[in-house]
């Protein structure tokens, strides 16, 4: 999936919490946000807050989606409030092959 794909998607699922996101388009979709977020700063505080909460619901999603497609549920992304650990957590769940048969959470999406 590429840059744009992964964006158009994760916006176009803006709160769609059920199905599986692969790694390319969780990653993506990451880049882009911090690629907002940076340049919304440097405009203005207020700019960066509106980015950050335009934001805020599809980057929740598309995180469930992805710990569903390692076969997690999407209740694992709270442990990202217990600071410095559940952040690690997650990366390592972040990165984690996507299961390539079907799970609880449906057909393995398409890369």
């Amino acid at each position: 999936m590429t840059f744009q794909e992964s964006v158009r998607t994760c916006l176009g699922k803006y709160a769609d919490f059920s199905g599986r996101a692969t790694r390319s388009e969780y990653w993506w979709f990451a880049l882009a946000c911090l690629i907002a977020s940076v340049v919304a700063a440097l405009i203005h505080p207020y700019v960066n807050v509106a980015v950050a909460l335009l934001v805020l619901l599809p980057q929740i999603a598309v995180g469930v989606r992805r710990l569903h497609d390692s076969g997690r549920s999407g209740w694992f992304l709270l442990l990202g409030l217990i600071p410095f650990v559940g952040e690690l957590i997650l990366i390592f769940f972040m990165v984690q092959p996507s299961q390539p048969e079907a799970n609880d959470f449906g057909l393995p999406a398409v890369a």
